[in-house]
């Protein structure tokens, strides 16, 4: 039982070959989730507005949603290191 609380983790990407080319790989997914999230937006706030002209309520409710979800994955993709950095710091402080 004593090998266990020997036992350490400090993440570090450079330990490993392609380590740099793995979180040039991550920026570079976020930046085109980003694009798709800004296109989901305009396309639902498009239909949005062609719905509610229109009086399509089933297409204004779907325009607004994408909007919505559009919204919500540009919040995630943004907070996305920082909850990681947050859930691994608050693991990390079990003991």
């Amino acid at each position: 039982m004593h090998l266990l609380a020997g036992v350490t983790l400090n993440p570090d990407p450079a330990q490993l070959p392609g380590g740099g080319t793995l979180q040039q790989l991550a920026n570079g997914i976020g930046g085109w989730a980003l694009i798709l999230a800004l296109v989901g937006l305009v396309v639902g706030a498009a239909a949005w507005a062609i719905g509610a002209h229109s009086q399509n309520y089933h297409q204004a409710l779907a325009g607004r949603r994408a909007v919505l979800v559009a919204g919500l994955a540009a919040l995630l993709i943004g907070a996305a290191p920082t909850l990681i950095n947050f859930f691994f710091g608050a693991g990390s402080g079990l003991h």
